[in-house]
């Protein structure tokens, strides 16, 4: 696993030795060992032993032995899918960039190198204390991206937002963990799954990580720096938030909220399920009447993500299951959505919708793709959306009836404003009072949806690859957290 984690920091030291002036040799360092980690992620998933539910390619690095705090890795099939999707998406957001970003470009690289370290490190760390120290310092290359180079006034007032909003939610969190330490004298996290903890102590342990994974998800009410932080984004700060940083809060849930507190799990449900259901309404009318293209896109990612939480709580093996497929299968296609934004802002700077008009005239491949993701989104058979809300509606049905009736709704008023949205800016009359000259993707731009593309239509057409690697793990924690 160190081969993974150590990638993205070799190549921050090769882009320190590089002078500022050799633009092209900082962006292909950078790309190419953004891109390796995901190349020997492969490896690790073609030897990964699905029917194993322990930990796999475990290193442990002896950091304060006397305190019983170590550094440790390891995967399951859990984290696998969330490493491949952040090490994908990563290489995408530099690629995306080759022509965008000219103002302190090697900072700009090193900003996406350093956030795919700390990434790769969240998901494979099992280390409860030094989880945190990561997932908090995930906030300050993503701060830098939006604030520095934002495209608009606002990028500092939504930098600031970004970064209140996640690192307040989590000052109790490192309060808790202090207090977990002090019982168990580890953050080891093998270690805290044999701890049982008294029934008030979950309770009170619980609500502090919630609230810190719920702003990251994010959930209502604490769900206004989403639509700020994208819209003042660039591009492929836009691609990692809504790809990859999002999973953080539902990986959080999964990976200790459940399993470390299982009894104040089931005690709130009721107010989970309540906030999911409201943030997936809420959020998707919201949508409807909205007119920036990002922001837009911003609340259906709330929509989903609060769609993922439902089937986290169902407690059993299919909504579980459903809920890290949903992940994946967002990161897909949230991530080619705000693409699909990019190509136009980069060439027409603007993300009114009223501003576009009847670019299937002018712009068919670009049209054909943004139809493509506008079904995913949708959750049409044959993507990996339909497969991925499917089993969660199925298992949220067997836990609560009327908690599915409502989280489908946010599907039937998804198709209605992502088909709407595609009709205005596809068809009609072309606004040639604003535009003059339209420009179809080029080479660079379809090479970054590509592997979106593909993985969206593999992850729908043959949904059990990805099944059958994260079944074991799943199963194992449905049954830790029930006996």
């Amino acid at each position: 696993m160190i081969y993974i984690l150590v990638s993205p920091i070799i190549g921050v030291f090769l882009l320190l030795m590089i002078s500022d002036r050799e633009k092209n040799l900082l962006k292909l360092i950078a790309l190419n060992f953004s891109f390796l980690p995901f190349v020997g992620l492969l490896f690790t998933w073609v030897f990964f032993q699905k029917s194993l539910a322990n930990f796999q390619f475990v290193t442990k690095i002896f950091w304060f032995p006397s305190l019983n705090l170590n550094l440790t890795l390891g995967i399951d099939g859990i984290s696998i899918f969330f490493l491949l999707l952040t090490t994908l998406l990563i290489p995408i957001c530099i690629l995306i960039s080759w022509n965008s970003i000219n103002h302190k470009l090697k900072e700009y690289l090193i900003s996406f190198l350093i956030l795919e370290f700390l990434l790769i490190g969240v998901f494979c760390i099992l280390d409860l204390l030094l989880f945190y120290i990561f997932f908090e310092s995930v906030l300050i290359p993503m701060f830098l991206i939006i604030g520095v180079w934002g495209s608009r006034d606002r990028k500092i007032l939504a930098s600031y937002y970004f970064f209140l909003y996640t690192l307040l939610g989590s000052v109790l969190m490192l309060l808790s963990i202090l207090y977990i330490y002090y019982q168990v004298g580890t953050t080891d996290y093998e270690v805290l799954l044999t701890f049982s903890f008294s029934e008030a102590e979950q309770k009170i342990l619980w609500i502090t990580f919630f609230i810190s994974f719920a702003a990251k998800v994010p959930m209502v009410p604490v769900h206004l720096w989403l639509p700020e932080a994208h819209v003042e984004a660039p591009t492929a700060g836009s691609v990692i938030l809504a790809g990859v940083l999002l999973k953080l809060g539902t990986y959080g849930f999964i990976r200790f909220t459940i399993p470390l507190f299982p009894q104040a799990s089931f005690y709130f449900t009721p107010l989970v399920y309540t906030i999911s259901v409201i943030g997936i309404i809420y959020t998707s009318f919201t949508a409807i009447r909205q007119s920036d293209f990002k922001r837009i896109i911003a609340y259906t990612s709330i929509a989903h993500m609060n769609l993922v939480m439902l089937g986290i709580f169902s407690f059993n093996v299919i909504g579980l299951e459903g809920a890290l497929f949903q992940s994946l299968s967002h990161g897909f296609v949230a991530s080619a959505l705000f693409l699909i934004i990019g190509v136009v802002y980069e060439r027409y700077h603007t993300r009114l919708v009223k501003y576009y008009g009847g670019l299937a005239i002018v712009m068919p491949l670009y049209v054909t793709i943004f139809l493509f993701f506008t079904l995913a989104n949708i959750s049409f058979p044959g993507t990996s959306s339909f497969a991925g809300e499917f089993l969660i509606l199925v298992g949220s049905f067997k836990s609560n009836t009327s908690v599915t009736f409502l989280g489908a709704t946010g599907v039937i008023i998804g198709g209605c404003y992502s088909l709407w949205l595609f009709n205005r800016i596809a068809f009609g009359n072309l606004k040639t009072q604003y535009t003059k000259k339209f420009i179809d993707i080029n080479k660079r731009e379809f090479l970054a949806f590509l592997p979106l593309i593909i993985g969206t239509l593999i992850t729908g057409l043959l949904p059990d690859i990805f099944l059958t690697t994260m079944h074991t793990s799943v199963n194992n924690l449905i049954e830790f957290i029930y006996f």
